[in-house]
């Protein structure tokens, strides 16, 4: 009896070790059952806030997405498929909000001193604040103005409800997109000169001409190269990122396929990393290099290329798309990153949500010897992480604009890593206002940029507080 109770005690032991060491190396490989999981975890997590917090599922990047509409000749299961792809990610999107809001932290001498165009999950909308937070001029359109009703079995009703990102034009245009729907444009009161639905995603640029790159995705129905991704199953549901180019009237110039810009290049093999179902590259950034004296600090870029950032093949890469083909590509020293920026310095600024050791941290380094030149990380008693979003601005003094987006917060920093300026989102929702908007994106412009335009003047100014 003691011998077989010792051997069903050292086979449980061997089982529960067997178990735990799995459970590791799914968790930080990301392998099955790690997304089972995940998903599971995001719809019950979406269930709570939206059972907690009634007023946060009303709009905004609080609210579970939907999938309606016409099934685009997908299979049950491939329908569900992409119904499942809208519970990752975003909808973790949103944190207990501080008690502090607004502009929080202002030292006038050492920040560099601007107007900040603010885009928040929390409408349809952006402004354009000073530095003390005052609200100069705000745009708002809603998605469903655009496109009301149904749409592709792919879009999400949610979001309808919050731009993804926006630009801001000198002649107080913008253009916002609308994730995974499409980009509208409005003048500077709001009126909408007009709309482009092409499932536009995360980001844009525009050249001097004023045509628009846009990051756009489309449902991978091409059976040869989906026999390429090895991982794929045969009704598998795939995403192709692309980059879409557009007149400045939003007609479709060009459109090209990142999958076959890394097919045509000597980085097809990076295509092998694609492990995660639908989403497999997850473009989030696209720069376009125009400028002489930047084309001219780096080897690896040439005038008319596009860097971009691929999240979830943790991967910066070059595109000509005259040649339709990657150039360069570097992965490794950043995990699910954003915003990769050229610096003047011939170094690279990169947002790295979750390479350190977890958490996030802002670096800026040289793309050819990999060595860090600076980097904010952040200190126990200020925490700096953000799973989704992220983003970060090089000023002209040196500081750098740091976009926290998950904690609705941004901030700028010395090169010695001191905060100067902070702001923290107002926009708030729950029965007691415990949730907070998703901030998406704060971006710095000079003093006098709009210098001598009459559409300034056009909006109301506030006393810092969100309207």
């Amino acid at each position: 009896m003691k011998i077989v109770r010792f051997r069903n005690l050292f086979l449980g032991s061997i089982v529960i070790l067997a178990s735990f060491a799995y459970g590791f190396i799914a968790a930080n490989y990301e392998v099955f059952p790690y997304q089972v999981i995940k998903f599971l975890y995001g719809r019950t997590k979406s269930s709570a806030l939206k059972s907690a917090s009634p007023n946060a599922a009303a709009k905004g990047r609080w609210k579970a997405a939907r999938t309606e509409g016409q099934n685009n000749g997908l299979t049950k299961e491939q329908q569900e498929a992409l119904s499942n792809l809208s519970t990752l990610g975003y909808l973790k999107g949103y944190k207990m909000a501080p008690k502090v809001q607004n502009v929080t932290i202002y030292e006038e001498r050492a920040a560099y001193n601007g107007l900040n165009f603010v885009v928040s999950g929390h409408a349809p909308e952006a402004f354009l604040m000073d530095m003390k937070g005052n609200i100069l001029h705000k745009w708002s359109y809603s998605g469903e103005d655009v496109w009301p009703g149904l749409l592709d079995i792919y879009q999400y009703e949610y979001q309808k409800t919050f731009w993804r990102r926006a630009h801001l034009l000198n002649n107080g245009g913008v253009l916002a997109i609308f994730e995974g729907i499409g980009i509208i444009k409005l003048d500077k009161d709001s009126n909408l000169l007009w709309s482009y639905k092409g499932r536009a995603n995360h980001h844009l640029c525009l050249d001097k001409n004023g045509n628009i790159y846009l990051l756009t995705r489309q449902l991978l129905r091409d059976d040869t190269k989906l026999q390429l991704l090895t991982w794929a199953k045969k009704d598998s549901v795939i995403l192709e990122d692309m980059i879409t180019i557009l007149s400045p009237e939003g007609k479709e110039i060009k459109q090209v396929s990142l999958i076959d810009c890394f097919l045509n290049s000597d980085y097809a093999s990076l295509l092998e990393h694609m492990k995660l179902p639908l989403d497999p590259l997850h473009a989030n950034t696209i720069v376009l290099i125009e400028d002489d004296k930047i084309a001219s600090k780096f080897s690896m870029l040439k005038k008319g290329n596009v860097l971009i950032s691929l999240r979830n093949i943790h991967t910066i890469a070059v595109v000509d798309l005259e040649q339709e083909k990657v150039t360069w590509a570097l992965t490794g020293m950043w995990k699910y990153q954003h915003q990769p920026v050229p610096l003047e310095n011939g170094n690279l600024l990169i947002f790295d949500n979750l390479g350190h050791h977890g958490k996030s941290r802002v670096i800026e380094f040289n793309p050819l010897t990999q060595k860090i030149a600076w980097s904010y990380k952040g200190q126990p008693a200020d925490k700096f992480y953000t799973h989704t979003c992220g983003s970060n601005q090089r000023l002209p003094n040196g500081n750098t604009l740091i976009i926290e987006s998950d904690n609705g917060r941004a901030f700028e920093v010395t090169p010695a890593g001191k905060i100067v300026w902070e702001y923290v989102n107002p926009y708030r929702a729950g029965e007691n206002n415990e949730l907070i908007a998703t901030l998406f994106d704060v971006i710095r412009f000079e003093p006098n940029q709009f210098s001598g335009q009459d559409w300034l003047s056009l909006g109301t100014k506030t006393d810092g507080e969100a309207p």
